[in-house]
């Protein structure tokens, strides 16, 4: 299967190479780039969600869950997009795709966030309270994921 999947995307991975993107960008662009999602956007996305439940002022609180209704979605997209970005710098670098923790956690990460999206989507099952506290404790998870799969990528960054 993986030699399959990069066959598929190892046109795609052509396209982008053709722009002489220097290696260090190539190796090191999607750690950077996540990691200011992962440490900044989505520590900062998290915290509102939180905030927004335990805030004793309406004040507070309403403009907590404003913050995290306007960065969760955004944060999933790129989240996804940057998901897409590795598995194609791993292509460009010739590297396997399937065979890494990273790639896996990553995988992991994207369908965790995405069932939260879906919670959410659907206004907590019109506003259960049981929903609203699996979709906390999904996305804490998915956070504590995401901090692995950084771990990870550091690691596999460095040993390519």
């Amino acid at each position: 299967m993986a030699s399959q999947l990069t066959e598929f995307l190892e046109p795609i991975a052509d396209w982008f190479a053709q722009f002489g993107t220097p290696e260090p960008i190539v190796h090191w662009g999607h750690p950077a780039m996540m990691g200011i999602v992962i440490f900044v956007m989505g520590s900062y996305t998290a915290w509102a969600g939180w905030r927004g439940r335990t805030a004793q002022d309406a004040e507070v609180k309403t403009k907590a869950w404003t913050d995290h209704k306007k960065l969760a979605p955004l944060m999933f997209l790129f989240i996804t997009l940057g998901y897409t970005g590795g598995i194609l710098s791993l292509v460009m670098q010739g590297q396997s795709i399937l065979e890494s923790p990273h790639f896996w956690t990553g995988s992991a990460a994207v369908g965790i966030l995405g069932l939260n999206g879906v919670i959410s989507g659907t206004k907590f099952g019109g506003g259960k309270a049981v929903l609203r506290s699996t979709h906390a404790y999904i996305g804490s998870a998915a956070m504590v994921l995401l901090f692995i799969h950084a771990a990870l990528g550091l690691r596999l960054g460095l040993s390519l």
